[in-house]
């Protein structure tokens, strides 16, 4: 006899392994030079991983976070009030993280600021090469955002190798215009494939933080507390983390 009822062919489709799922949406890289910008990474991963005291690989971005917590989906025991975020009367202030995530070692570098500017990234790449002193080149993966590409940043780091030179707004100097300086930071930046922030596993980092502290948080009332909160999380992984390196997808379990 023959399934009939609409219970008894879910049934028999569960039996078989079928699972009716939603579709996900698939967002492509519109940037014609994706494979070569990826294959110019993947050369500096293969030097990074068979000399990683002479190659330090490192993937940059920039979160923004908020005094007012953001509401989202949060575990609760069955029959309890969801979980509460607590809003005050407080003008919602902000404040940024730019951080460096090495790709070998789980190891973070970052500086929190209220707002990111070209001095902040000299800053920070300064901090980098204080982390790795002996390193001959660092290379730092990042997104095309143009105050990465700054004069000021190009200016304090060695002579760049543009392959693919980004775009910037038509009143700064073009990269070819600031050449660096010999004796600057021996880092080379290497500009992800447009609208392709898939390829930067600090995004989930971010993912992370933001679930395990800025959703639904209770620290509205003290703006303090919370930024003093973002950096205990964040330097747990200062000395490098396997675990960091196996949430980011970076390390098989």
């Amino acid at each position: 006899m023959g399934v009939t009822s609409r219970s008894g062919m879910s049934r028999l489709l569960e039996r078989l392994g079928i699972r009716y799922k939603r579709a996900r949406q698939y967002v492509h890289s519109p940037d014609p030079d994706y494979q070569s910008k990826c294959d110019r990474i993947e050369l500096a991963r293969l030097r990074a991983q068979y000399a990683p005291t002479r190659y330090v690989l490192v993937y940059l971005d920039e979160l923004t976070f908020y005094r007012q917590p953001t509401v989202a989906q949060a575990w609760a025991a069955q029959g309890r009030d969801q979980a509460k975020a607590e809003r005050s009367y407080h003008t919602d202030h902000h404040s940024r993280i730019v951080g460096a995530l090495n790709l070998m070692t789980g190891q973070l570098t970052y500086l929190q600021r209220s707002k990111i500017t070209a001095a902040t990234l000299v800053q920070l790449y300064r901090k980098l090469r204080q982390v790795y002193p002996d390193a001959e080149c660092i290379y730092v993966v990042l997104d095309n955002w143009a105050v990465h590409f700054h004069p000021t940043v190009l200016a304090a780091l060695r002579p760049q190798a543009w392959t693919h030179p980004p775009k910037l707004p038509a009143s700064w100097l073009p990269v070819a215009a600031t050449p660096g300086d010999p004796n600057g930071l021996p880092i080379v930046l290497l500009n992800l494939p447009t609208y392709a922030s898939w390829l930067n596993p600090i995004e989930k980092l971010w993912r992370w933080l933001k679930q395990d502290l800025l959703h639904v948080h209770r620290h509205s009332f003290d703006w303090n507390s919370l930024k003093q909160q973002v950096s205990q999380f964040l330097d747990r992984f200062e000395s490098g983390s396997i675990d960091l390196l196996r949430y980011v997808g970076l390390c098989p379990d």
